[in-house]
């Protein structure tokens, strides 16, 4: 067995459950190896009753004091406890587990570990592991249990497994790395490293493994990138973008005027759709500082000029909301031009007929989501592409939109707020724009940093504001690809606050275990204001424009990033209506208020990435989940940036000495970035 070895050829694995591996991309040995968890459990010694903490995963030790009781309907069933020793006494909670009370029932220690929270009669743990008899937990104990996303059918459990055989298989000839490299920074030999990865007998064991490979992610990526740069350079313009009257007499029509920021991009803009070569721009502007109406520009001039535009969006309900203001635009403003609608969950004879409209030309500005790609959309004489950073394009997409025809532009659009330095390495391939200035007319969200005592406060001041026909967000936190363990505790937040609101509030629940219908179904429901508090995990962050929506409370804000808080905030103040941020914390460190603080502070994204990077150390075992581009497994462009710095140094080095990374001792770095290439230019979806 090696590292090119079918996942099946491991003990244990049937054709079935290796189906379902490939699933989570895992077809072989080697893709077992670099399939690292998510995160750790680390189970350490139980702490006396009296010593919990509100807002933490902690162990207790006790015995089961007065009753065992289960309440509510068949749908949530709540089993509940109380546990005691000889300093106290906690409540303990289980949803939808209620053969508990015969099972624990019958006397004895137990030894429970979940995380506590506050609610009205004080702190409660809920939904804990449990070990009974309590000498099971010495198994356990002081060690760093790996938790790995999952898929239907896989328990963490079963990868686990499976990786202690794949990594019997992992040696050192297996390292990408040339042996120059893994001199120069010190890193640990292949083999050790993985295995820390995956099983560290020590949390600074696993950070110095963790460093390495977030380099070697991070000098694959910009290898990759900037070969395919190279492969791909500065293609001629084949298209001739005349200006246009309608241009400026919109801009003189609108109910307000372009900041200088967004004027002088749009200049950028039109300077690189006249030039002699294909346009390639990302343009990068904090949340609300008013990049869309840059990219409807550029569609316009396409337009305009006789050609065709497209903008994809990551959902269809996005992809709606834009066709609605796009069509609206042109409709008032008189600008002699079509708009198109193509999504995934149009009926066929709809996407028939919308294929006729691109195809013959009759559609000059086309949005919509993945569907834009699909084979049997042909466009007339597509010339541009907007996108955002959730869709990054590879070489074969582009070709795929071009209609088997020339290179069309390409605007990325980002609000991601990425210090500058790192921008230029991650987005190699682009020029960069920045829209440093926010409206004129915006009014800044008001910020306030709480304990978790102010909750009922909260509630309140959300009711007050449905009341007045608002909308609110309750954003619970999610660590890593999967949600399948916060999943759950979303539901029973929203079941929990549904009561809490009464009914005369819908209070919706939205969670990255839906499917996408699913999600499109509930994020359309309260775009329509028929969910008035929606309670989601951080897959609101991108995708979904409320205007209407004023309040955004997060919970556990401390377990965030301060550039992903800034992102999720970013969801309200979309309006006209005054907008609120609730950063609710449990923590009561020095150093989650420091944080905090900064974002109580300021409404600036760069800023705020700034002091993120300043303040973020490799303390953390894993960076926050970044998206789109950002999207690496474990690298973190924040917490690794001065990893992502040297990578970007050492690329360039490399390319330099060696552009076709043909020399000795660098084979197999050479062959794993092609295969990084192949897949990019093979991907389907944008």
């Amino acid at each position: 067995m090696n590292s090119r070895s079918s996942v099946g050829s491991l003990k244990g694995i049937g054709e079935k459950t290796e189906k379902i591996f490939q699933k989570i991309g895992v077809n072989t040995v080697g893709d077992l190896i670099r399939y690292y968890p998510r995160s750790f459990d680390i189970y350490e010694d139980p702490v006396p009753i009296s010593e919990v903490e509100e807002g933490r995963t902690m162990t207790v030790s006790g015995s089961v004091f007065g009753r065992i009781g289960v309440s509510g309907n068949r749908n949530l069933q709540i089993t509940t406890l109380y546990l005691k020793d000889l300093t106290g006494t906690i409540k303990v909670l289980w949803f939808r587990m209620p053969f508990l009370r015969n099972t624990l029932g019958k006397g004895g220690m137990l030894i429970l570990r979940g995380r506590v929270v506050r609610r009205r009669d004080g702190l409660v743990m809920e939904h804990p592991e449990i070990f009974y008899p309590a000498e099971k937990y010495a198994e356990k104990r002081s060690s760093m249990q790996p938790v790995y996303s999952l898929t239907a059918g896989l328990t963490n459990n079963m990868i686990v497994k499976a990786v202690r055989q794949a990594l019997d298989a992992a040696d050192d000839s297996m390292d990408i790395l040339p042996d120059s490299l893994v001199i120069r920074h010190g890193f640990q030999p292949y083999a050790d490293a993985v295995r820390a990865m995956h099983f560290p007998g020590s949390k600074e064991e696993f950070i110095r493994a963790r460093s390495r490979f977030a380099y070697e992610e991070f000098l694959v990526f910009i290898l990759s990138l900037r070969m395919m740069k190279k492969n791909d350079e500065r293609s001629e313009n084949h298209f001739v973008f005349d200006d246009r009257p309608e241009i400026d007499r919109f801009l003189m029509d609108l109910p307000y005027d372009l900041t200088g920021a967004q004027k002088k991009v749009w200049d950028e803009l039109r300077t690189d759709m006249q030039g002699r070569h294909t346009m390639s721009r990302l343009v990068q502007g904090d949340v609300g500082s008013g990049k869309t109406i840059i990219a409807f520009l550029g569609l316009f001039l396409a337009g305009l000029n006789g050609y065709q535009g497209a903008l994809m969006a990551p959902t269809e309900v996005l992809a709606k909301q834009h066709f609605d203001n796009i069509s609206g635009m042109l409709k008032r403003y008189g600008i002699p031009l079509k708009a198109e609608l193509l999504t995934g969950s149009m009926t066929a004879k709809e996407k028939r007929e919308a294929y006729e409209r691109i195809a013959s030309g009759e559609a000059s500005v086309i949005i919509g989501t993945h569907a834009l790609i699909q084979e049997k959309a042909v466009y007339h004489n597509l010339a541009m592409v907007v996108t955002d950073e959730q869709h990054r394009f590879g070489v074969k997409q582009r070709e795929a939109l071009a209609g088997k025809a020339y290179m069309p532009h390409i605007l990325v659009m980002s609000a991601t707020p990425i210090p500058r330095t790192l921008a230029i390495i991650l987005y190699g391939d682009l020029d960069i724009s920045v829209i440093d200035e926010m409206p004129k007319d915006r009014l800044p969200i008001k910020n306030c940093v709480v304990d978790t005592g102010y909750r009922e406060t909260a509630y309140r001041f959300m009711k007050k504001q449905v009341s007045e026909g608002r909308q609110c967000y309750v954003i619970c936190p999610m660590v890593g690809e999967s949600e399948t363990l916060e999943a759950e505790n979303v539901q029973d937040y929203s079941h929990m606050l549904a009561e809490e609101m009464g009914g005369s509030i819908r209070v919706g629940c939205l969670h990255g275990k839906m499917k996408q219908q699913e999600k499109d179904a509930i994020m359309d429901a309260f775009a329509n204001n028929d969910i008035q508090i929606l309670v989601s995990t951080t897959v609101i962050e991108v995708g979904i424009d409320v205007p209407n929506a004023t309040v955004i409370m997060i919970e556990n804000a401390e377990r965030f990033g301060l550039a992903q808080l800034h992102q999720l905030r970013g969801r309200v103040g979309r309006g006209t209506h005054q907008s609120y941020c609730i950063f609710m914390t449990a923590s009561k460190s020095e150093e989650t208020k420091e944080r905090l603080d900064i974002l109580n502070r300021s409404n600036d994204g760069f800023f705020i990435a700034g002091e993120d990077l300043r303040l973020r150390g490799p303390g953390d075992l894993f960076g926050i989940r970044q998206s789109g581009i950002l999207d690496f497994r474990i690298a973190d462009v924040f917490q690794d940036a001065a990893l992502l710095q040297c990578a970007g140094e050492d690329a360039g080095e490399l390319l330099a000495e060696d552009p076709q990374l043909a020399g000795p001792g660098k084979n197999r770095l050479r062959g794993y970035v092609e295969r990084k290439i192949r897949e990019t230019m093979l991907e389907t979806t944008l």
